[in-house]
């Protein structure tokens, strides 16, 4: 979402300013100009917070009974599509179980579903796949991140599935979904059975967000033109990322943005270090495609069930944007999860996999 962008930009800007700062203090102190000792101190403080600042962040937090991690399938398919990317497709469960398929938001990539996949195999076939650009797929030769691209690339997924299946996307991946059933509404009732939409919107994130007003005032003089940068800059914005995760200002903006204070450490460490993957002129180019989507119109045209899940205290995406997805489109209902934020999926793990497989079996006709 546009908001874990514009926080991973101040993150940056605030690294160059505490590492900068320190060095120079130092470098002062050393040429005299600095005299007391107390300088060297607050220097030296400040380089060492700006590589170790992340432990004493992650040992604030508590250790968890099962902490996520980068797990992958060894059943996989790679799917060429024709701008040149390539999508990795991951199989979870028994192939003759019905079938959920999950669409991850912008950021991540598909590893974000360790709960969900350990959860939900015992009832159901999970498809997972890496948005391309992200994780294990390859990028897009003709540099399309659109919203359309990936409902078509979606599409091909679900070709592999074989049978009426259940589609789950969360942030970036529901408004994939809203593309999906604009562009292949033919899918609706035949291929797909039901949708599950998680911490989305149906409009521009920057209306649903979080400082709305000050963010969309700030959209075309600022943010715009610093995604342009962001994609000129990558490598070294990269580079800052990385940094800003030393000093644990990186590991702040992800729990202010995607958490409510009731995460473990290795959730906490996991989403971050996931995020700082992705290349971010990748994840500019998809941030200024966000910027263009509006799937109003489609909401009272969706014509299967649909569950729209959103953590109550979400300020990546207010609940408001979910709960009038769930007002206009005709078979929906929605499910909060509490205490949660934007990575309810992750924080209230099983409270999430609850609301879908519940939700999943009355679609799919299965007895529960």
């Amino acid at each position: 979402m546009p908001l874990d962008f514009l926080l991973r930009w101040l993150s940056g800007l605030l690294t160059v300013i505490l590492l900068g700062s320190g060095g120079y203090i130092l470098y002062q102190w050393y040429e005299g100009e600095l005299i007391s000792n107390a300088w060297l101190i607050l220097g030296s403080v400040m380089l060492l917070w700006s590589f170790l600042g992340f432990l004493p962040v992650l040992l604030l937090h508590r250790s968890g009974k099962d902490e996520p991690k980068p797990i992958r399938s060894s059943q996989v398919q790679r799917l060429i599509r024709p701008d040149g990317s390539e999508i990795h497709v991951e199989f979870y469960g028994s192939e003759y179980a019905p079938t959920i398929i999950l669409t991850h938001g912008w950021g991540p990539d598909s590893t974000v579903w360790y709960y969900a996949k350990k959860q939900l195999t015992e009832q159901f076939r999970v498809i997972v796949w890496d948005l391309p650009g992200l994780g294990k797929s390859k990028k897009p030769h003709n540099r399309d991140y659109s919203l359309e691209k990936y409902a078509r690339d979606l599409e091909a997924v679900l070709s592999l599935a074989g049978q009426p299946v259940m589609l789950l996307g969360h942030s970036m991946g529901g408004m994939i979904l809203l593309t999906f059933c604009r562009l292949f509404p033919e899918h609706l009732g035949q291929q797909v059975a039901g949708l599950i939409l998680v911490d989305t919107t149906y409009t521009n994130p920057l209306k649903t967000t979080i400082f709305s007003k000050l963010l969309l005032a700030l959209q075309k003089p600022v943010l715009e033109p610093l995604l342009h940068v962001a994609i000129a800059l990558s490598p070294l914005l990269w580079f800052t990322s990385w940094l800003s995760y030393l000093n644990g200002l990186t590991l702040l903006t992800t729990k202010i943005s995607g958490f409510t204070g009731r995460e473990t450490r290795g959730q906490l460490n996991f989403s971050t270090l996931t995020g700082l993957k992705a290349s971010p002129g990748v994840l500019a180019q998809g941030t200024l495609a966000m910027l263009r989507f509006n799937e109003t119109e489609i909401l009272p045209k969706i014509s299967v069930p649909t569950l729209v899940v959103f953590g109550k205290s979400d300020i990546a995406t207010r609940p408001f944007a979910n709960k009038r997805i769930s007002r206009e489109v005709p078979q929906a209902d929605f499910a909060v999860l509490t205490p949660a934020g934007h990575m309810g999926l992750m924080e209230r793990n099983q409270q999430f996999a609850q609301a879908v497989r519940v939700f999943s079996a009355t679609c799919l006709g299965l007895k529960q």
